[in-house]
């Protein structure tokens, strides 16, 4: 699904995504239509503006959350400005990329999007995990929190790589085992974390200082 304000933006990235063998199931120039049909198309993946004319990014974010929280969302921008990153991916987009990107850029940030893997611009990344290290060196509050979830050697090896910043090929790679095996240990790790994306899941690691 495509969800941009400006038509001829909107409809050259759907002419891409096409072109590249994706179905493109609807597009949109408003959040508030994304968010309804949504649950009947059922997007794998959603590329979303982030200024719309009726809701911002994150508010179609947190609609899409309950219509289609199977959707995956990457957020395709003019602005590079800390404060609508970081609102961006707060909310639960998996990605964010700025339009200035090439299209080669696009497409493979939208079949890592369709992963589960976090995708950024360059230099967006670095903004995102130093976010993520300063609210986890902040002090909290641990009253009534549970016993931590149990994860296998593999897992929290696997958890550790991707707390790094590494893809999932990377990961498959150094640990000489198949890409596969990478997405099923990850997949693993969020179900018994409660985590829905690679986001939070990088932020759980580098609060458990695993990206050390």
């Amino acid at each position: 699904m495509v969800v941009d304000d400006h038509p001829m933006w909107r409809d050259g990235v759907a002419r891409d995504l096409t072109e590249a063998g994706y179905e493109v199931v609807a597009t949109f120039g408003e959040g508030a239509q994304a968010v309804r049909v949504a649950a009947a198309v059922r997007p794998q993946v959603v590329v979303l503006d982030l200024h719309l004319p009726d809701l911002t990014g994150p508010e179609v974010i947190a609609g899409l959350a309950e219509t289609a929280p199977q959707a995956r969302v990457l957020i395709l921008s003019a602005s590079e400005e800390q404060a609508d990153v970081l609102a961006a991916v707060t909310a639960g987009a998996t990605g964010y990329l700025v339009k200035s990107a090439g299209r080669e850029d696009f497409l493979a940030a939208v079949e890592r999007t369709a992963a589960g893997e976090a995708v950024f611009t360059p230099g967006l990344a670095g903004l995102v995990l130093g976010e993520y290290r300063r609210l986890a060196a902040a002090p909290t509050d641990s009253s009534g929190a549970g016993p931590a979830p149990s994860l296998t050697e593999r897992e929290t090896e696997v958890l550790r790589q991707v707390a790094k910043g590494l893809s999932y090929k990377q990961v498959a790679q150094r640990l000489g085992v198949s890409h596969r095996t990478v997405q099923n240990h990850v997949q693993n790790t969020l179900g018994k974390l409660q985590l829905h994306n690679r986001v939070q899941l990088t932020r759980y690691a580098i609060e458990q200082g695993l990206d050390t």
